[in-house]
């Protein structure tokens, strides 16, 4: 009996090609990534709407006459305060005089400022980057002293560096900012001569020259920051240290440094980068004192300035700019504890 194979479909003969490596997790991290923002922002615009009409309503609910400020004593007569207002929109309801405004803001007019008639925007923008650039100096300071203590102490727990920053931390702790600029300019550049005690100069002109004059009030905004974040990421490591598959991988034979930066560093960072995004509002709040100490032409000068001569216009759009400022520094530290934790949710490496 002859047996007859049957034909083999096209293909048959070859290998099924396996679905590539690493691709569902990948398309998997990308959807919960995608929703975490999608998350975010849907928490982000609500509270922007809150922060502002707040904003708007302290300015609004004030007991200032914005009218008869720009008028002046002697041409503030009855008709001329209400043709003003009239002009300005003020007689319009609260909520009428915030959609109008908020309207603007959102595409880029925050008014001008009652005295001076500069745009409120104008005024922001020469202002915004000398803060910019402490801000932003004063958090890679504090992540990298206060990272690199609280790291160190950790693994050294026990020894005479563990017990240094401990009372180092609990020191600095204790001085405001506005005490510490002060020591760090007489030490800096009153007695050694190092650096200069107060001005500003842009990027623009001289890298060397901007550097050297935001780093004394930088430093002084992220020495009380650096001690959160140690004794936070000190007290975190030496219990993520401590875990089974710590000591596992160790046991294992794979390299320290990987253990410590790839699993435990990861692990332990949360609670110290919620630190920073939490002290971030605080560093903003400080800087109206860095400012004093340096003479320093920043947004904090001229929020102190403005809310004593009762100038609105620039009194809301200082504070919607540090508030959306706050909330969206917040919305990426929570955006990259997401990412840290991604390993308890099945995203990770």
């Amino acid at each position: 009996m002859t047996v007859t194979s049957m034909p083999r479909a096209a293909g048959a003969d070859q290998p099924r090609r396996a679905p590539a490596r690493g691709a569902a997790p990948r398309r998997r991290r990308s959807r919960i990534i995608v929703s975490r923002l999608g998350g975010g922002l849907a928490v982000l615009v609500p509270i922007v709407l809150i922060s502002t009409f707040i904003t708007y309503s302290l300015g609004a609910l004030s007991n200032s006459n914005p009218a008869a400020t720009i008028l002046g004593q002697d041409a503030a007569t009855p008709a001329a305060v209400a043709r003003l207002n009239h002009a300005l929109g003020l007689d319009h309801p609260l909520i009428v005089q915030y959609w109008n405004w908020l309207t603007q803001a959102a595409h880029g007019n925050l008014g001008r400022s009652y005295f001076t008639q500069i745009p409120v925007a104008q005024s922001i923008a020469q202002r915004l980057p000398v803060d910019l650039s402490i801000a932003v100096l004063a958090v890679i300071l504090a992540a990298v002293i206060g990272g690199g203590a609280g790291m160190i102490a950790a693994i050294r727990r026990g020894g005479w560096f563990d017990r240094g920053v401990t009372v180092a931390c609990s020191a600095a702790s204790t001085l405001p900012a506005f005490v510490v600029g002060i020591i760090l300019v007489v030490l800096f550049a009153v007695t050694a001569h190092l650096l200069p005690a107060n001005g500003y100069v842009g990027p623009s002109t001289s890298i060397a020259q901007w550097l050297a004059h935001i780093i004394l009030p930088s430093l002084a905004l992220s020495l009380a920051v650096s001690a959160d974040i140690a004794r936070q990421l000190r007290t975190s490591l030496v219990e993520v240290l401590e875990q089974n598959y710590i000591v596992g991988a160790r046991v294992r034979g794979l390299p320290y440094r990987r253990i410590l930066v790839r699993h435990a560093l990861r692990n332990a960072a949360g609670p110290a980068l919620t630190i920073l995004g939490n002290d971030f509002p605080l560093m903003l709040a400080g800087a109206v004192a860095a400012e004093a100490v340096f003479s320093l032409p920043g947004l904090g000068q001229l929020l102190l300035q403005s809310a004593q001569t009762r100038d609105i216009p620039v009194v809301q759009g200082l504070l919607l700019v540090i508030s959306c400022f706050v909330i969206v520094v917040n919305l990426i530290v929570n955006t990259t504890l997401n990412w840290l934790y991604r390993a308890n949710d099945g995203i990770g490496t």
